[in-house]
């Protein structure tokens, strides 16, 4: 807190000894004079650097690499240092799995070094294969094969008349995030899990395997956490505060995010022998995967023997912080971040982020030197413990949250980055923004721009609502945030207005968090000639200096207020649809029992009918997002006609812009969602049973999917009043504009 603090107050001197509304060069020349800083040569030279060796969390090279970024801030020109945290990071002392029934098979659990890979082989450094945050345990249990692990993969396997109670459930890699696997075979009364990659979804079904090409070899496994994020990420035994020196902690008996079971990751090769030996039902089609077997689901006869027991030890987190003091609004903040911690070496996750990250920091300090200077204050971050639980990110927000709501304006977020079509979702206030943004980038492939190739993607190859959207819209959609980077801090607990951005599509891969996402790699198969890390530090680049650099902060409200629109009419049509299935079951059900008892033959069997959901009142959610498709247009309208007057009225602009920064908090609910405070955020969250991917209006869809109808409407009530506190902040601002325009 005291170093946010002391920024606060030396960028406000700062602000006070510029002059505010000195004559410049206008800010459409200086973004696009830093499209043509970022280089190619240095993206390729700084993921050298800092995927040479492992670093994980806790590791050497970790801290290594976030001194060496902090020296280049400083090297560039910005004000820069290193904020710790020391947090719960788990690592393995123990992993055995061997098939002890009907044959004896004993797992590898390596993966083996490749001698056309230098980095493979620095075995002293690497982590081994194993799911962070599991719990210890020493369990022998026979075997079920459960799909992808999700709540509807159990509904099948309870119509198939199959329990994991007592057993091991084996999932696949895929569908869902993998720390949703232990959770719900825990909640089925499973007492192990075992996440193995199928070669269907990321092996050799799908292309060559490396080193001959990109796909996952038959060793290949996947690293990964398996807390439970979707209640809060972060430091386990730290919710809610900054796991500084003297925060309070948690017991690990107390921390809620660790799984109930023992977990362990396997490769495909170590996977085969334990499915191998399942009898019992086959396998569905859509559960069958693409080893050479018969896919049977259980239990038994095949009986597993898993092992594991960590090192439950905290570690110290490196942030680099970063910072470029505005000029004229010093006090508002333009943050952007990607994490520079790893599984193993990274090269792709994250490395392709943090390289990116650093140009444009370089770019930045050299368009300063020519004369630039940022309007914001502009914050650059490189978090340290995103992989293991977004560690590094959320303890910083936690600990500042105070400053974010005072001085954050927005947060854009990187991770990895590939070749092809342009990523974005975040936050609809901002998606007119970012629309034009990527309008003035260049695609280094087809020399047309960013926006255009998305649009032409979505055309071809998109749903038939996409398509009709990209036609016809002025702006293409972008996505909804759910979790799995470190915007989620920002956005779902902080309120602070979030981008995330990337490209991607064209470079299909099986190594994530395997040792072989290395230099190597990443040079042989991915964006080898960095042109798409370039074009990425373009976009970001030029966003970040349009944020920071315009007099009325570029949120719009008329995409927003569609969008709600769009999610308000889906929560009806999820609710009509439970409604209508339930109806249909329900027929079923009494033709059956009509048949049975006309059949002298079939037992008497008692109707089981399901009660078809209640009405909800969505009145007051309908009411409010038409309400706020008014305050939009009625925003836009005022804004316009008063921008005359705003030219040069610094007063106005800091007014205006207060109040802007403060649309996104309107929308976060401090009591947080049920059953889980951290998240506040009432329109984008994880879904609880989806880990990464979005649940929009969370409180609403949740309850109605999980069959609680009256809490789904008390969830309408409470969205609706965080949308009205939104129209009444527009329609303040827009007040406030007509009045200016009248003077």
């Amino acid at each position: 807190m005291r170093q946010v603090r002391v920024l606060a107050l030396s960028v406000a001197l700062a602000g006070l000894t510029a002059s505010p509304w000195a004559q410049s060069r206008p800010a459409k020349s200086w973004d696009e004079t830093f499209r043509t800083l970022p280089q190619p040569a240095n993206l390729k030279s700084y993921m050298q650097r800092l995927s040479a060796r492992p670093h994980h969390v806790g590791s050497a090279y970790d801290k290594e690499n976030a001194e060496w970024i902090l020296a280049k801030f400083k090297e560039w020109g910005w004000e820069a240092e290193i904020e710790r945290f020391d947090v719960l990071f788990p690592t393995p002392k123990e992993r055995r799995l061997e098939l002890v029934q009907p044959a004896k098979f004993t797992a590898k659990l390596e993966e083996p070094t490749l001698v056309v890979d230098p980095t493979s082989g620095q075995k002293t450094e690497q982590l081994p294969s194993y799911n962070a945050y599991s719990i210890d345990g020493d369990v022998t249990a026979p075997l079920v094969y459960v799909n992808y692990g999700r709540p509807e993969d159990y509904e099948q396997l309870d119509r198939l008349g199959v329990s994991v109670r007592g057993a091991i459930a084996i999932a696949r890699y895929g569908e869902s995030w993998r720390g949703i696997k232990p959770k719900v075979a825990a909640e089925h009364g499973a007492v192990g899990c075992l996440i193995y990659s199928d070669p269907k979804d990321d092996g050799y079904a799908m292309g060559d395997v490396f080193p001959k090409g990109p796909m996952r070899p038959s060793d290949g496994v996947q690293r990964g956490s398996v807390m439970d994020m979707p209640v809060y990420p972060g430091d386990p035994l730290t919710p809610g505060v900054g796991a500084t020196p003297d925060a309070k902690r948690l017991s690990l008996s107390e921390a809620p995010t660790l799984t109930k079971i023992p977990v362990l990751p396997i490769s495909y090769a170590d996977a085969q022998p334990l499915l191998a030996a399942l009898t019992g039902p086959t396998a569905a089609e859509n559960w069958r995967g693409g080893l050479p077997i018969t896919y049977r689901i259980g239990p038994g006869p095949a009986t597993v023997h898993l092992k594991v027991a960590f090192n439950w030890d905290l570690k110290p987190i490196y942030n680099v912080i970063a910072r470029l003091p505005g000029s004229t609004f010093p006090d508002e903040w333009i943050i952007r971040g990607n994490h520079h911690d790893a599984w193993v070496n990274g090269a792709a996750d994250p490395v392709s982020g943090i390289s990116v990250a650093l140009e444009e920091a370089r770019a930045l300090g050299e368009l300063r030197k020519q004369g630039w200077a940022p309007k914001r204050t502009i914050v650059y971050a490189a978090w340290d413990g995103e992989e293991p639980a977004l560690l590094g990110s959320t303890e910083w927000v936690e600990a500042h949250t105070d400053d974010l709501t005072q001085h954050a304006v927005a947060y854009i977020n990187t991770d990895g980055n590939g070749r092809g079509f342009f990523n974005v979702a975040g936050s609809h206030s901002l998606e007119r923004f970012i629309n034009g943004v990527a309008r003035d980038i260049s695609d280094p492939e087809t020399h047309i721009s960013i926006w255009k190739r998305r649009q032409a993607r979505t055309i071809a190859r998109g749903p038939a609502d996409e398509r009709k959207d990209a036609r016809e819209r002025a702006d293409l959609r972008i996505g909804a945030l759910g979790s799995g980077s470190d915007y989620s801090p920002f956005l779902q607990h902080a309120g602070v207005a979030s981008l995330n951005l990337s490209f991607g599509g064209e470079d299909e891969d099986g190594i994530y968090h395997s040792v072989y996402d290395d230099f190597y790699f990443y040079t042989h198969f991915l964006d080898t000639d960095f042109a798409y890390a370039r074009v990425l530090a373009q976009t970001v680049g030029t966003a970040v200096i349009r944020l920071a650099d315009a007099d009325v902060l570029p949120f719009e409200f008329t995409d927003l207020a569609e969008t709600v629109q769009k999610y308000v009419k889906e929560l009806h049509d999820l609710l009509n649809k439970k409604q209508e299935d339930i109806r249909e079951r329900n027929r079923q059900i009494q033709d059956d029992v009509f048949t049975a008892t006309t059949d002298p033959r079939r037992p008497q069997v008692p109707p089981k009918v399901e009660p078809v959901p209640q009405a909800i009142n969505f009145a007051p959610l309908d009411n409010a997002a038409t309400a706020l498709v008014d305050s939009a247009r009625h925003y836009e309208k005022a804004l316009a006609a008063a921008t005359p007057r705003l030219a040069g009225n610094t007063g106005a602009l800091r007014a205006l812009n207060r109040q802007l920064r403060q649309a996104e908090p309107q929308l976060v609910d401090t009591a947080g969602l049920p059953n889980r405070e951290w998240y506040r955020h009432l329109l984008y969250a994880p879904g609880f049973y989806t880990g990464y991917s979005v649940k929009t209006v969370p409180g609403v869809r949740e309850n109605i999917e999980q069959g609680h109808y009256t809490d789904a409407e008390t969830e309408v009530v409470r969205v609706s009043r965080a949308l009205m506190r939104l129209v009444g902040l527009v329609d303040s601002a827009s007040a406030d504009l007509e009045k200016l325009a009248r003077e």
